[in-house]
């Protein structure tokens, strides 16, 4: 398996443990304005006339977290500070983080770091693109180390 690919799978499994997190919050009624999925489904359905039913945003999530970012980190990965896959990830997160925060919020009208939502917002985010990060980094490391993937 190829470094794109192995990154690929690390983004799918990140962001279904960042999915668990996301409905396990939603679920507990923290912060319920701060739905990324409802905010993925309006973007979606204004900026390319999609139907605006959550599938359309649970596909753009994943479709993130897997392609865009698990390919994006294999590219830029070693030039991320950390010693480790880990720590690289970490960092990785801190980066996605700050684009969603200065790009996606903005364009779903919750502000600058969606400080309309309040001061938790940028927080909570926060703590889900580290988590994300982690479970990146963490896993594409082991599948690079992997011993059946030897000299690939």
């Amino acid at each position: 398996m190829n470094k794109i690919r192995k990154s690929m799978v690390a983004g799918f499994v990140a962001t279904i443990v960042l999915s668990v997190l996301m409905v396990m919050k939603m679920k507990m009624g923290v912060m319920p304005d701060l739905n990324a999925i409802k905010m993925m489904t309006t973007m979606a359905h204004g900026m390319l006339g999609t139907p605006a039913v959550p599938v359309v945003g649970w596909m753009m999530h994943f479709m993130i977290g897997t392609v865009l970012w698990g390919v994006l980190f294999a590219v830029i990965g070693k030039l991320l500070p950390g010693s480790g896959y880990v720590s690289k990830g970490l960092s990785f997160g801190v980066l996605a983080w700050v684009l969603m925060m200065v790009m996606v919020m903005p364009m779903a009208g919750a502000g600058f770091f969606g400080l309309s939502l309040g001061m938790m917002a940028p927080v909570m985010t926060l703590m889900l693109h580290l988590v994300y990060g982690a479970v990146l980094g963490g896993l594409y490391g082991k599948l690079l180390s992997s011993a059946s993937d030897a000299g690939t």
